[in-house]
């Protein structure tokens, strides 16, 4: 079987308010996580349905998915950030930077690490098009440009040097890349209390030569993985290793820092968390369908690992055994399949036909996920509804409709993730 693969978490957009920023200390925080189909996005189309706006969601997971190397692994410094296409994510994140602060718009991307922004001097020819100016640092009083021999210069995969400065380069699945200064700057976050939240000597790029699929809308990526440059590892002191969120389906929620991010209560699972470069690795023991438990295997050692991602729509697990699982669930489901309209999914069902599925427990090393019906079928039309579970000859992922309404906890010092049951529209 295909080794199971790994990785991270969250995608997020922040409601920002620029007042008095407070300097980041260790304790808690929240900020607020849009969907990139929510209202309050600027992607955001009110003609469109639900149905098409999850459809619009699959096929931004699928042409994710498909520029992921097929020949990665999780200790193959080629599964990095270059495998993952930022502009098929599914949040955004609003952020400012520099002092005084200037509002960026961008893409949060769980599959890289580095943040980084349109800057000036960038002539058209060398940026792509942007509604909102580009980032001056030469109207910030806190930007600093980072000398090659910094230690954040050497932990990128690309760099070159101008003169002692650090530059940067980094290059996506889609061909959509970016080069830059490598700098510091203050970055500074909305919090839902109203209070902005101001992180001094946060690493990013100042790009002056970018280009590719970016969207006009945006100001560039903000990288959310767990490599050292990423936005959450550089808070790790401010938010001591934790963070949380609870997805709501293509609505607002809130994403939770340092002691806001706990997850502790009646009926929290646990499991470890092993980081591999940029991604996050769990491990899948079995999925039980029903009173049947489908051991997983790589090669002949029990357990594999999985991505957990919120920027992908479905849940991919390697061919054969996705195959064996939805051949089980189909087998105690008494209707009869129909063929899915938007020709993407593997098993489907008239809605009115579909009275009762199987249970479905996804069994974690040491923690077991019991899924409710809606984490696993979804409806993509009228009357027609479709398990989320496809296969892939790529990197395996657990996708954010199999974590809608589960507070997601992650503790980066004690290497566990936490899972909760919520409601998430109340949180």
């Amino acid at each position: 079987m295909a080794t199971f693969l790994s990785c991270v978490f969250i995608l997020f957009f922040l409601c920002f308010y620029v007042v008095s920023p407070i300097e980041a200390q260790t304790g808690g925080f929240s900020v607020e996580l849009i969907h990139r189909d929510s209202p309050k996005s600027p992607f955001y189309n009110s003609s469109e349905t639900p149905y098409q706006r999850l459809r619009n969601a699959l096929t931004r997971s699928l042409n994710r998915l498909n520029h992921f190397n097929q020949n990665s692994s999780i200790s193959s410094s080629k599964a990095s950030q270059a495998d993952i296409i930022p502009n098929n994510a599914n949040y955004l994140i609003r952020i400012s930077i520099g002092t005084p602060p200037t509002e960026r718009l961008a893409v949060a991307d769980t599959g890289s690490d580095l943040i980084w922004t349109q800057c000036e001097p960038c002539p058209p020819s060398q940026c792509y098009m942007q509604d909102s100016p580009l980032f001056d640092p030469k109207m910030s009083s806190t930007y600093k440009s980072l000398p090659c021999s910094s230690s954040q210069c050497a932990s990128l995969n690309q760099k070159s040097c101008s003169g002692v400065n650090c530059q940067y380069s980094v290059s996506y699945g889609d061909g959509s890349f970016s080069n830059g200064n490598l700098a510091t700057e203050t970055v500074t976050l909305g919090s839902t209390t109203g209070q902005a939240v101001a992180l001094p000597g946060i690493t990013f790029g100042c790009g002056t030569k970018n280009g590719g699929l970016f969207n006009s809308k945006t100001t560039g990526i903000v990288g959310l993985g767990g490599g050292d440059i990423s936005l959450i590892s550089q808070m790790r002191t401010t938010i001591a290793g934790k963070f949380s969120y609870c997805l709501v389906p293509a609505s607002s929620t809130k994403i939770n820092f340092g002691t806001n991010g706990i997850v502790s209560g009646p009926g929290v699972v646990s499991t470890p968390l092993t980081k591999a470069k940029t991604f996050y690795v769990l491990t899948i023991d079995a999925i039980s369908v029903g009173n049947q438990r489908l051991e997983v295997m790589s090669g002949s050692t029990p357990g594999g690992g999985i991505v957990i991602d919120s920027g992908t729509t479905l849940t991919l697990l390697p061919q054969g055994y996705n195959s064996k699982l939805l051949s089980v669930m189909s087998s105690m489901i008494e209707a009869q399949p129909v063929a899915d309209p938007t020709g993407s999914l593997e098993l489907c069902y008239s809605f009115n036909s579909l009275s009762q599925v199987p249970e479905v427990t996804i069994h974690f090393r040491g923690a077991d996920v019991k899924l409710s019906r809606s984490n696993f079928f979804v409806k993509v039309s009228e009357d027609i509804v479709c398990s989320v579970f496809k296969g892939t000859n790529s990197v395996p992922i657990y996708g954010n409709i199999m974590q809608t309404n589960f507070l997601v906890g992650y503790d980066i010092e004690q290497q566990t993730v936490s899972f909760k049951p919520t409601d998430c529209t109340k949180q």
